[in-house]
């Protein structure tokens, strides 16, 4: 039996954890769920989004499966999600998109890896507010230290990339591709522009991919690696990326596969693996029960391979896959948009995945 903590989440979040939880424990793999609350309903009640309860629950556990949960856009409390990160050191991102026969996409073919550093660059929470004692600090030490001005009306954000930070993600991307009989690594960058941030990373990719001689390696700059995954897709396999970068790649790649309800989610690293679906907690449609649940399957999915249950990971894929190509129960988001055929309810899908796992 394994011990793993369960953040529900907000929004639908609660919705589509429990039609995993049920998937999950479909397989025939048993779990004790430790279930932690945090999110916004949280934070109105203790004034923390973020209790520590549930950072020394993962901690305890080393494992947790953790629903979406809303973020305020422009103020109130930071990124949960990044909390955590940073909090557990889960440096790693790891976004596998892979194509479903039956999803609705302009692609068929596609089995994309986006390896994310979680750490660093923007998201690193290094911010000074506009017009704060700070900011105006930070602007009259860089006209001192470089000459360029900054506009005094400015909200400044901090980029730090590291050589330890750089190196692990890329070690981390190496290993990934040699355990998973990948066969190439493209690092993602804007060295071109950013010399010393950037720059850093392509030049520490470089020298960590020499000790990988059986993996073929790239480089990629950020803008022409998108367009190059719209127009051809089929040549990319894994991809490393700073963390701005592989956050916006990653949706990019999801909507190459049928969009972000099929694109599951895994942070890892210090220890400890939180595993999560890459969309939002969509609140709007909070206790509806009609949220796609199937990128948090497949993030369960990719717990159970965490864990070492290859065998029930394999058949929770299978029976997914399943129900997605039959799509007689599918949620709305899924279907063609004549209404020709009726949305399946998130427990629909899930007593639909359910019926497949007895069957294989």
């Amino acid at each position: 039996m394994y011990k793993v903590t369960l953040i529900p989440g907000d929004g639908v979040g609660p919705e589509i954890s429990e039609a995993t939880r049920m998937v999950l424990e479909a397989t025939g793999v048993r779990f004790d769920w430790d279930c932690q609350e945090a999110g916004e309903a949280v934070y109105e009640k203790e004034g923390v989004p973020l209790p520590d309860r549930v950072i020394e629950s993962i901690r305890k556990n080393r494992v947790a499966l953790k629903g979406p949960v809303g973020t305020p856009v422009g103020k109130g409390f930071r990124s949960i999600n990044v909390q955590l990160r940073q909090a557990l050191d889960l440096y790693a991102c790891l976004r596998p998109c892979v194509s479903f026969r039956g999803a609705k996409s302009v692609y068929q073919d596609i089995d994309i890896v986006i390896v994310r550093e979680n750490t660093e660059d923007l998201y690193a929470g290094i911010e000074f507010q506009k017009g704060s004692p700070e900011a105006a600090r930070l602007i009259e030490t860089i006209k001192g230290l470089s000459g360029k001005e900054i506009r005094e009306d400015s909200g400044i954000s901090i980029k730090p990339i590291s050589v330890h930070g750089t190196d692990r993600i890329v070690r981390f991307a190496f290993e990934y591709a040699r355990a998973n009989g990948r066969k190439k690594v493209t690092a993602v960058h804007k060295a071109n522009i950013m010399k010393f941030s950037d720059g850093l990373f392509l030049e520490v990719a470089r020298k960590a991919a020499a000790d990988y001689p059986d993996i073929d390696f790239e480089d990629r700059i950020i803008d022409n690696m998108c367009m190059q995954l719209v127009q051809k897709p089929q040549l990319y396999d894994v991809l490393v990326l700073p963390n701005l970068y592989g956050d916006i790649v990653s949706d990019l790649a999801a909507g190459l596969i049928g969009g972000l309800g099929l694109a599951p989610g895994a942070n890892i690293g210090g220890g400890c693996a939180v595993f999560e679906p890459t969309h939002g907690s969509a609140p709007k449609y909070r206790g509806l029960n009609r949220m796609n649940p199937f990128a948090m399957m497949l993030s369960g999915a990719m717990m159970l391979n965490h864990l070492g249950e290859s065998d029930a990971a394999g058949r929770l894929r299978k029976a997914i896959a399943r129900v997605i190509e039959e799509g007689a129960h599918l949620t709305y988001d899924m279907l063609p948009a004549d209404g020709r055929i009726p949305a399946a309810s998130t427990t629909g899908v899930a007593q639909a995945v359910i019926g497949k796992l007895k069957a294989l």
